[in-house]
């Protein structure tokens, strides 16, 4: 009898998970495709690549709302257990409220586990595409606007731009040094460079190279027109937008951006890093989500299932500003580690969880 129940409770609660799911994310496309079509229009967009974006847009979204969505399918089954006298009806067979978890459980770690390999794996590629296609076709062109470009792009290897075109490919008095053991070694400078598509090497322009060897200063200067082509640890891609750049990469992606990030000595290392946390986040909220939403609704409640639903809805919400706030504290860095800022509002909704528990109904 008991793995009928789990079953039973199983698939109602997978069902209406993928029900809630698609139909909210289908809501949330047809705004979208509403507030867009101007632009779509006024770019001229094709219809196959606008078919194509949605068809990474609404994965996107249902990972993004995977906790909300199995929150509110979790509280919709369980109401509607409760209020046909079903959970009673369980519970006074013998069995007890922890083993009636056990299929909640069991949904709840199906559906974290998808949606962690789905964030971690396959929907990186997919927003490659998305993030892309609304840079070229909704967003304004990006232009890069820092100055004084300082970079390092190996164990000893430095570069500095004064400024650069991202349009054109083209740095503008460029220095490139070599420091070994503190000491100058090797340095060039360059009034511009130019990446070189064909052969994935940095051309210097009216370059001059310096070699220091012990007490020996070797200068050689560029002659009329002659280019030097140089391979770096850098590409124009680390000077595009960099916008959502962490949604575009894989968990080993992700992993290996950090490590270069942090060897270059870059600022915006913080924001992947909140990133990774944030990945190994969701699925945990997913479950405790999903129990909580269980606690919640496990009574028959007089003012009926809507209520419980309506119950559901307000937790879901505060969850959501909870985690906004999390995230941004995080980036601010106002919480050291991050790690612990990302994981408030698990935190504090297990904390709930936990008291919530001992008044449910045994």
């Amino acid at each position: 009898m008991i793995k009928k129940l789990d079953w039973y409770i199983l698939k109602k609660l997978i069902v209406t998970f993928l029900f809630v799911v698609i139909g909210l994310v289908v809501i949330i496309c047809v705004i979208d495709f509403t507030e867009k079509n101007d632009d779509f229009m006024k770019n001229e967009v094709p219809g196959n690549l606008i078919f194509r974006y949605y068809m990474t847009f609404f994965p996107f979204f249902a990972v993004l709302l995977t906790p909300i969505t199995s929150f509110i399918a979790t509280v919709f089954v369980t109401a509607k257990l409760a209020s046909n006298t079903e959970i009673v009806a369980i519970l006074a067979s013998g069995i007890s409220f922890r083993r009636l978890m056990v299929p909640y459980l069991m949904a709840a770690t199906l559906i974290a586990g998808m949606s962690f390999y789905l964030n971690g794996f396959v929907l990186p590629d997919a927003n490659k595409f998305r993030i892309t296609f609304e840079l070229d076709y909704i967003e304004k062109p990006f232009y890069y606007n820092d100055n004084d470009i300082h970079i390092k792009i190996g164990q000893t290897d430095y570069i500095y731009i004064d400024r650069y075109n991202n349009q054109r490919d083209i740095g503008y008095i460029v220095t490139l040094e070599k420091i070994e053991n503190n000491q100058l070694v090797e340095k060039i400078t360059a009034k511009r460079m130019q990446y070189d598509t064909a052969t994935e090497k940095w051309q210097f322009f009216q370059w001059q190279k310096r070699q220091i060897l012990d007490d020996t200063e070797i200068i050689t200067e560029a002659e009329r027109r002659e280019t030097l082509d140089t391979t770096l640890a850098l590409s124009p891609a680390d000077f595009k937008n960099s916008e959502r750049r962490q949604e575009t990469l894989t968990f080993p992606e992700l992993y290996d951006y950090i490590e270069l990030q942090k060897s270059r000595g870059a600022d915006d290392v913080q924001v992947y890093v909140i990133e990774k946390y944030i990945r190994y986040m969701q699925p945990f909220a997913v479950i405790i989500l999903c129990l909580i939403a269980l606690i919640v609704s496990a009574r028959k409640n007089r003012r009926g299932t809507g209520f419980q639903i309506a119950i559901g809805f307000f937790i879901a919400f505060v969850f959501i500003i909870f985690f906004i706030l999390a995230k941004a504290i995080a980036e601010a860095g106002s919480i050291q580690p991050p790690f612990l800022a990302v994981w408030i509002p698990n935190i504090v909704f297990t904390i709930v969880g936990v008291f919530m528990y001992r008044t449910v109904p045994r």
